[in-house]
C-alpha cells in the first residue's frame, strides 16, 4: 500500500476554514472585516479539459497551434505559484469542466472524466493528479466538482451516477489527499433536459443523499480533523441553499451570477445564517462574474463584509483576445489581462500578500 505524505490539510472550525490547523489568512483583517478563515478562490474548472468529440475539437485550437490537453495542464501548473503569491488560497476544478464560452445553450463537446457508466478515465486522472499534487505542495485548497449540467446527460443510468461518485471518492482516498473539498454538482437546481439534472440524485431536492453518501463512504479514511471528506454542492446564481442542503452540507457554496447589486450578495449570506436549518457552516461564493474590483463596493467586498469567501468566474467575451477568461478554452492561465490583474490586485490587497514584480 502506498503511503502518501501530504503537506496541506483543510478543515473547518465553526464558520472558518483552517489550513494545517490554523485559520486561513490567520490574523488578517481589512478594516473591521475579518479575512481570517476565508477561502478566496477562482473558477479554474478547465485545468484538465479535453474534448472527445472530433466535430468540435477544432474549436479549442491555440493561436499558435492545435488543441493539446497536456499543454493546457502544464501551463496551468506553471502559473499556480503566481496565483498563490498573489494571495489566492483555493480554486475550483470540475471533472466535467464548464462551458468553454462562459455560458452555452447547447454543449455538444464531450469533456468528462467519467465514462457513461461512471468509470474514471485515465488521461483525465493523470492531469488531475498533477494539479492536485502541486496544489498540495503550494498549500492551496482545491474545490473539486464532480458533475456539470452541460455534460451530465451522458450517464447511462442513475446507478452509473452513483458509481461515478463512489469511484471518485475511492480514488481521492487512495491518493491520500487532505486538501480537497468536494462539490457534488455545479448548479444542481438547473433541471432542464438535456442540459440539466432533471429529478436525478444530483438535483437540488435529492443531492443531500449524495453528500451523505460521500461523508459516510470516506468516514475515518482521511488524515484530517473530520476524518473524512468535506462535501457540499452549489445552486445557480442568486439562489440560497434549500433546507435539505443546509442540514447536510459541510460548507455552503453560493453563486453570484445574475446578482448586479452587491447588497444582494450580503443578503444571500445573511439568509443562510438566519435559516433555521443552518448548522453554522462556512460560506463561500465559488462562482461570480461581477467584477468592478477598482470600486470600493462590489460583489467580492460585499461577501467579505459578511465573512464569506468569494470566487472569480472569468470568461472571454465576444471580441476579446485569448488572454482573457480563465474558463474559456483555450485558456491563457497567466494573469494576462486587465480583468485578471484587477482581481489579483484586490486579492493581494485583501490578504496582505506581496507578489514579486512583473
Amino acid at each position: 500500500m502506498t503511503v502518501h505524505h501530504r503537506k496541506t490539510i483543510v478543515s473547518i472550525l465553526g464558520e472558518d476554514f483552517c489550513l494545517n490547523g490554523r485559520p486561513a489568512y490567520e490574523g488578517r483583517f481589512q478594516g473591521n472585516c475579518r479575512i481570517e478563515g476565508l477561502l478566496l478562490n477562482s473558477r479554474m474548472v478547465q485545468g484538465i479539459f479535453d474534448d472527445e468529440n472530433a466535430e468540435t475539437r477544432s474549436l479549442w485550437h491555440y493561436p499558435d497551434g492545435p488543441w493539446d490537453p497536456d499543454r493546457n495542464t502544464q501551463e496551468f501548473l506553471q502559473n499556480m505559484p503566481d496565483w498563490k503569491a498573489h494571495g489566492l488560497n483555493s480554486f475550483t476544478l470540475n471533472l466535467q469542466g464548464g462551458s468553454p464560452f462562459g455560458y452555452s445553450k447547447e454543449q455538444p463537446w464531450i469533456n468528462s472524466a467519467f465514462t457513461p457508466t461512471g468509470e474514471l478515465k485515465t488521461g483525465f486522472l493523470e492531469r488531475l493528479t498533477l494539479i492536485l499534487d502541486r496544489a498540495d505542495e503550494l498549500g492551496m485548497v482545491v474545490i473539486l466538482g464532480l458533475f456539470y449540467f452541460g455534460q451530465f446527460a451522458r450517464f447511462e443510468s442513475e446507478h452509473c451516477i452513483v458509481q461515478a461518485v463512489d469511484n471518485t471518492v475511492d480514488w481521492i482516498l487512495g491518493q491520500g489527499y487532505t486538501h480537497v473539498l468536494i462539490e457534488i454538482g455545479n448548479e444542481v437546481d438547473i433541471i432542464r433536459i438535456p442540459y440539466g439534472y432533471g429529478t436525478s440524485l444530483v438535483s437540488a431536492s435529492r443531492c443531500h443523499e449524495l453528500i451523505q453518501r460521500v461523508q459516510h463512504r470516506s468516514a475515518d479514511k482521511v488524515a484530517s480533523p473530520a476524518g473524512r471528506l468535506l462535501v457540499s454542492t452549489s445552486l445557480k446564481g442568486n439562489s440560497v441553499p434549500t433546507p435539505n442542503l443546509l442540514r447536510q452540507a459541510d460548507f455552503l457554496l453560493l453563486h453570484g451570477n445574475g446578482v448586479e447589486d452587491p447588497f444582494r450578495i450580503a443578503e444571500m449570506v445573511r439568509a443562510c445564517r438566519q435559516a433555521k436549518e443552518y448548522q453554522g457552516q462556512p460560506i463561500l461564493f465559488n462562482e461570480d462574474d461581477h467584477y468592478r474590483f477598482e470600486e470600493p463596493w462590489n460583489n467580492m467586498q460585499a461577501a467579505l463584509a459578511e465573512h464569506a469567501g468569494w470566487g472569480f468566474f472569468d470568461y472571454r467575451r465576444d471580441g476579446e483576445d485569448w488572454s482573457e477568461g480563465f474558463q474559456s478554452v483555450p485558456v491563457d492561465w497567466r494573469i494576462s489581462s486587465l480583468r485578471k490583474q484587477a482581481f489579483f490586485r484586490l486579492v493581494s490587497s485583501v490578504t496582505g500578500s506581496h507578489p514579486p514584480g512583473p
